[in-house]
């Protein structure tokens, strides 16, 4: 193994904190519609509103600016965790829905809970609840009858700024020029925009180096040599 290789094997994971205020909250065409909703409460067009969109676009912040907010509780849909219980008392929030997984009585009967009391629920998902596995049809019925916001899929503007936040969440802060170098030649999703930043900063602290074009360019070449991008996502000058 070279020397160069060894030290790039050294610096260890350090952890970062994302800003999750909602002054930290990116605004853009593709969230526009979730963001209003969120700001919105509690004037809610419905008791139940489930926020659906790809991994790594801004459901959580979204969903942590609203707790804060509201003071909503987190619980998950599953019997004995006093989820149903928490829907009576106030606003509460189920996270990835569709990943996590929940029990359908006991989705059933929170939202039963949260209409019956006056308070409100958010839910976040990659999918759209139609699309969840629910064998309870009172369930489904209940989940029809909610309102579902969808964050699209990132375009440039929206890359470019999750890009500048992802470093600066890392206390990096990059020249917009190599942001607009790397949103050109990436894969179109913020999954992707996560993945390549963390590979940049963990490349750049292994070489003791600033992040440059070089350093992107490679990044950018080995994330599409593994077949992690399409090559039509990598452009030439």
């Amino acid at each position: 193994m070279t020397s160069r290789k060894t030290a790039e094997q050294l610096p260890l994971a350090f952890g970062h904190d994302p800003a999750t205020g909602r002054d930290d909250l990116l605004v853009a065409g593709p969230v526009d519609a979730a963001v209003a909703m969120i700001d919105a409460w509690p004037h809610w067009p419905a008791p139940v509103v489930v926020i659906a969109g790809p991994v790594g676009s801004g459901k959580s912040h979204l969903a942590a600016i609203w707790r804060e907010r509201t003071g909503a509780r987190l619980i998950e849909a599953m019997p004995g965790t006093g989820a149903e219980q928490a829907a009576e008392q106030g606003p509460v929030l189920i996270e990835d829905a569709d990943r996590a997984g929940f029990d359908d009585r006991t989705l059933f009967h929170i939202i039963n809970n949260v209409r019956q009391h006056g308070h409100t629920l958010l839910i976040t998902s990659r999918l759209w609840p139609m699309s969840w596995v629910v064998e309870l049809p009172d369930l489904r019925s209940r989940l029809k009858a909610a309102t579902v916001v969808e964050i699209g899929e990132p375009d440039d503007e929206l890359l470019s700024q999750v890009i500048v936040k992802l470093f600066a969440d890392r206390q990096l802060f990059v020249d917009d020029r190599l942001v607009a170098y790397i949103v050109a030649r990436m894969e179109r999703s913020l999954e992707a925009a996560q993945t390549l930043v963390d590979r940049l900063d963990r490349l750049a602290l292994a070489r003791g180096s600033r992040i440059t074009r070089q350093l992107a360019q490679e990044v950018l070449g080995e994330m599409v040599g593994a077949g992690e991008f399409p090559d039509e996502a990598h452009s030439v000058d």
